[in-house]
Formats: structure tokens, C-alpha cells, sequence
């Protein structure tokens, strides 16, 4: 079903974080649209592909001026994360939002848009690859133990030893969807044994991507047997705390966690006990409970941990895949036709 009936006037298309002017020009050149793009009174980026940008506040002419584009807007690529608590109260007119990311459930929430009649779509797939290719860095990190190159390097010190041979390793991944397929293909191919666990798994079922399908309510087992173990599931209110201490007593000794989904999938008390104790051999997260940590979370220090600040999906071609998106869906916007990505609320809270 389409968004948009027939009317004559161009649809008003704002761009609510920064993007090079040649993608501008491309979204500009997709149909019957005019689109509002003034960088100065967005969020400076602070590198490549970022759309939430330095913190910003508007002088107050040019809030005033930033607040009419929002109410004459039917359309926002991207959320205005500076006014996001208000944001439903300034824009009377959209009818959809693409967001740049996917996991967009919480911030629906905080900013009570929810509930609103706007339609979302998200950046499903663009992430993807990259995820993957930081959950088989991870992975290859651990079998070939960098934490030790690092020391040994620092210290000018030659010592051989023995790595992990990935052929034959199990991982196990909690989240079987865009991520976790990309996942699964990288790992299939350096010769690993994949089980993955997904929404809903019938007696029999089967999956080219993957050599095992477990259902949640046997998650213990999964846990069990694998030498790598991928959280790459959304946060929602059952996966919330999804992997706690009881999930972590059934993990098999030495196991390494890899987190690409959401800091509060984990309990991250219950995890920093089971590095501790060996349980878990060892975490890389993307993502954390609280981001930044804390100063004196332990995870910082920890010998097995290797934290990436919420960045494993940032590549420096996200703003173009984001705009060939952005540009097909506009296209089906404007015909009337179904858009790609809509985000399904119904699996909020």
C-alpha cells in the first residue's frame, strides 16, 4: 500500500543530518520533489558517515528558522536528534522518516513516536556486511590471540606459541536476520560449524545459511556447544536480559561472546563475572550497557575484553548505500507504492 495520494505540489523532502552535497544532489534528482538540505544548522560531523554529529544548539534565529522547515516537511531523511525529545510536537506534516540505522525501536520510544501515524523505515542490510566483517575480525582476534602480539610487541618480546584453527569451531548466533545471515556466510566460509537460533524454528526446519536451527526455548544447548557465541538480535522486550548469568553458567568453558546487537541483550554484571572467572574466555563489544562506559567499569581494563565504541558499522560507504535507499524508496513514495525497510513497531514494548 502507498503513502501518498495524487496532489500537484512537489513533496518537501528535509534532510535532518549531514550528507555530502553531491548525494543531496541525487535525492534532489529522484522526482517530483523539493528538497531542503542546509548543513550550517545541522550537527557538524565528527568523521565520516556520521549522522549525529558533534552536540549542537541552535543560535535562536536559527532554531526559529529550522523549526518552519520541520513544519512544512512531509518527508525527513533522518530524525532531528538535536530537538528528538520534542520532535513529534515540530512536524505536523511528515509521513515518513528514514532513518540512517536500523535498531531506531528505542528512540521511537523516548521520543513517544511510537504511536504516531508516521511511517518509519530503516537501514536494514547497509550494516550488515560490516557487522560481520567485525565479528570475524573479532573472532580471528581471539583465535590468534592478539591481546598477546600486543604485549609481546610492546615488550620487544619473541615468543612463538599456538593459535586456534577456526575450521571446525562452532558460533553459535542469537539472531538469525540480515546481521546474523552475513555472519553466518563469513564464518561457513573459513570452514566454521554454524548453529543460529531465530524467531520462530519448527520441528524439521532448515536453513541454507546455517548448519542448525535451535529454537529459543533451547538456547542452553546452543550456548553449549558453541566456541563463539554472536549476539546479532534487536532489543526488544523479550530480548531484553536475554543472556544472564543463567544463560552464562550454560556456556561452554571458554567461550568467546561477540556483541553487535544491543548492550542490554547482555547482563553485563552477570558477563563481567563470567570473564572473570573464566566462564567466557573472552568479549569483543560494539556495544555496551551504558555507552560511554563508565570510568571504572571494569571492562575497560579486563585482559580478555575488546571494546569498539558503537562503530563496527560505520564504513566510509554507509552515506551511499543510505542514499541509493533513500532515492528507491522516495521513487516508491512518490508512485504511491510500498516502501522498503518499514519498521515494525509492533515488536516494541
Amino acid at each position: 500500500m502507498g503513502l501518498r495520494g495524487s496532489r500537484a505540489a512537489p513533496v518537501v523532502v528535509l534532510i535532518a543530518s549531514y550528507l555530502e552535497p553531491h548525494f543531496v544532489e541525487r535525492i534532489r534528482g529522484a522526482g517530483e520533489v523539493r528538497v531542503i538540505y542546509e548543513p550550517a544548522l545541522l550537527p557538524e560531523p565528527r568523521y565520516p558517515c556520521d549522522h549525529f554529529g558533534h552536540p549542537l544548539k541552535r543560535a535562536e534565529e536559527d532554531e526559529r528558522l529550522w523549526r518552519s522547515y520541520l513544519a512544512e516537511a512531509e518527508v525527513l531523511f533522518d530524525f532531528d536528534y538535536p530537538n528528538a525529545a520534542v520532535l513529534k510536537d515540530l512536524i505536523p506534516r511528515v509521513r515518513w522518516i528514514q532513518a540512517t540505522s536500523t535498531g531506531i525501536g528505542q528512540l521511537l520510544l523516548r521520543t513517544g513516536l511510537r504511536d504516531s501515524p508516521i511511517t518509519f523505515t530503516t537501514a536494514r542490510g547497509i550494516h550488515a556486511k560490516p557487522l560481520a566483517d567485525f565479528v570475524l575480525m573479532a573472532i580471528l582476534w581471539f583465535a590468534k590471540d592478539g591481546f598477546r602480539m600486543v604485549r609481546d610487541q610492546v615488550a620487544h618480546r619473541w615468543l612463538r606459541y599456538c593459535g586456534r584453527d577456526l575450521r571446525g569451531a562452532t558460533v553459535g548466533i542469537i539472531g538469525l536476520g540480515t546481521i546474523g545471515r552475513e555472519v553466518a556466510r563469513m564464518c561457513r566460509g573459513v570452514g566454521m560449524r554454524v548453529i543460529a537460533t531465530r524467531r520462530t524454528v519448527e520441528p524439521g526446519d532448515r536453513d541454507a545459511d546455517v548448519d542448525g536451527l535451535v529454537p529459543m526455548t533451547e538456547l542452553p544447548s546452543l550456548l553449549g556447544a558453541a566456541d563463539y557465541i554472536v549476539l546479532a538480535t534487536p532489543h526488544t522486550r523479550q530480548t531484553e536480559g536475554l543472556i544472564g548469568g543463567k544463560e552464562l553458567a550454560a556456556v561452554k568453558p571458554g567461550a568467546v561472546l561477540v556483541n553487535v546487537a544491543r548492550g542490554a541483550v547482555v547482563d553485563e554484571p552477570a558477563m563481567i563475572k563470567a570473564l572473570g572467572d573464566g566462564r567466557l574466555g573472552g568479549a569483543a563489544l560494539d556495544v555496551l550497557a551504558a555507552e560511554p562506559p563508565a570510568a571504572d567499569n571494569p571492562l575497560w581494563e579486563a585482559p580478555n575484553v575488546l571494546i569498539s565504541p558503537h562503530s563496527a558499522s560505520t564504513v566510509e560507504t554507509e552515506n551511499a548505500l543510505l542514499t541509493d535507499l533513500f532515492c528507491e524508496n522516495l521513487m516508491r513514495y512518490l508512485r504511491g507504492e510500498q516502501l522498503l525497510n518499514v519498521f515494525d513497531r509492533e515488536r516494541l514494548y
